[in-house]
C-alpha cells in the first residue's frame, strides 16, 4: 500500500454527462487517481485500485477559457493517407474554439492505494519488489510521464506522504454519482462504470463501494 501526497493550481476532473462546457467533479474520481499513481509507476504484472481520497484543501471553483481542438485526426484518415502516400494533418489555428470549463482551483489530496498481482506477472515478481520499485520513484520524483488532474495543462506535484494522519478538510457531503471506472474486458464495448459517491470528514472512502454499470 502507498499513500501519495498531490497538489497543483487547477484540476479538472470532468462529468461525462456534459459534453461541451467542462465542469468538473468536486474531488478526483477513483479512474483519475489511478492514472496518476500509474504515471509513476505501472506494471502488467499490477493492477493498482485506490482505497481513499483525502481532500486537504477546501474545495473551491473557478471558471475559466480553455482553447480546445474541435477535431481530431481518424483512422480512416490514416488509411487514406497511407493508400495515397500522403501524411495526415490537422490544422491546429483552424480547429482551435474557446470553451468555458469549470475547474477546482487550489486542489491537494493524498492518495492512497495498494496493487494486486496480475497473472501477466513474471516468475521473479513479487509484492515486495514492486512495493520497493514504486517507494523509491515516489521519493525521487519519478514518472514515466507527467501526471496531471484531468487534463495535461494542469499538472501534478507529488511526494510521498509523510505519515501520521492526513489534516483533512473535516467536511461530510453526498456527492451524488460519480464516474469509478472502465471496464475494459472487453476491448470493443468499453463500458463506464459508476459509484455513489460520499464525502465523510473529508475523505472519499472506496474501500467498500458498490460498483453500477
Amino acid at each position: 500500500m502507498i499513500q501519495l501526497e498531490v497538489w497543483g493550481d487547477y484540476a479538472l476532473f470532468a462529468r461525462g454527462e456534459l459534453k461541451v462546457e467542462r465542469v468538473s467533479y468536486d474531488v478526483p474520481t477513483p479512474s483519475a487517481a489511478r492514472g496518476i499513481v500509474e504515471s509513476i509507476y505501472y506494471h502488467p504484472g499490477l493492477r493498482w485500485r485506490i482505497r481513499r481520497i483525502y481532500v486537504m484543501n477546501p474545495i473551491r471553483f473557478v471558471n475559466i477559457r480553455r482553447n480546445e481542438v474541435k477535431g481530431k485526426i481518424l483512422a480512416s484518415d490514416l488509411l487514406s493517407a497511407a493508400r495515397s502516400g500522403g501524411e495526415p494533418c490537422l490544422v491546429s489555428s483552424q480547429q482551435i474554439v474557446q470553451r468555458a470549463a469549470m475547474v477546482l482551483r487550489d486542489v491537494h489530496y493524498v492518495i492512497e492505494a495498494e496493487f494486486e498481482m496480475t497473472n501477466r506477472a513474471a516468475p521473479g515478481d513479487n509484492p515486495g519488489k514492486f512495493q520497493d520499485i514504486v517507494t523509491r520513484r515516489m521519493a525521487k520524483g519519478q514518472a514515466y510521464s507527467t501526471p496531471y488532474f484531468g487534463c495535461r495543462e494542469f499538472p501534478v506535484s507529488f511526494r510521498p506522504w509523510s505519515g501520521g494522519p492526513v489534516p483533512t478538510i473535516g467536511e461530510s457531503r453526498d456527492l451524488g454519482f460519480m464516474l469509478y471506472d472502465f471496464d475494459y474486458s472487453d476491448p470493443q464495448n468499453i463500458q463506464p462504470t459508476y459509484f455513489r459517491a460520499r464525502l465523510e470528514n473529508g475523505v472519499l472512502d472506496l474501500t467498500d463501494c458498490e460498483v453500477y454499470r
